[in-house]
């Protein structure tokens, strides 16, 4: 039996969708893939990477904290650790792009045996991985 099975979503906790989609649709460039009312104060929020938006690749749920344990965890759902990698055709564009809009670095670009990485905070703190792989 063949079976067939790709991750679609990561839900990322965040404080507030507006600030959220305007961190990762203005500062990031990512695209706003769906933002629907489930009730007054829950939306369904997806964003995803520019290039990926019509593909199976993942895409973000962005959830808004809701309890108070969920609020104690933004900006360290991996117990800070890195918790996203965002590959890249260009690290040193999107580098660029990203600090003059304000995106913290934490780690300059290093030559790893995979590829380019830098490391960046999100707009609540957590790590991700910005990685130009060799190929």
């Amino acid at each position: 039996m063949h079976m067939s099975q790709h991750l679609g979503l990561i839900a990322l906790l965040v404080k507030d969708y507006d600030e959220a989609i305007k961190f990762y649709t203005e500062i990031l460039g990512f695209v706003l893939i769906e933002d629907t009312a489930l009730t007054p104060i829950k939306r369904w929020v997806v964003v995803s990477p520019k290039g990926n938006e019509n593909k199976r690749g993942c895409k973000i749920l962005l959830a808004k904290a809701a309890t108070k344990e969920q609020l104690l965890a933004l900006g360290n759902q991996t117990g800070g650790r890195v918790f996203l990698f965002l590959y890249t055709d260009d690290i040193e564009r999107d580098m660029d792009s990203y600090s003059r809009n304000g995106v913290e670095f934490v780690r300059p670009i290093t030559n790893e045996s995979y590829g380019k990485v830098a490391v960046f905070k999100d707009l609540y703190g957590n790590l991700w991985d910005l990685i130009q792989p060799l190929h």
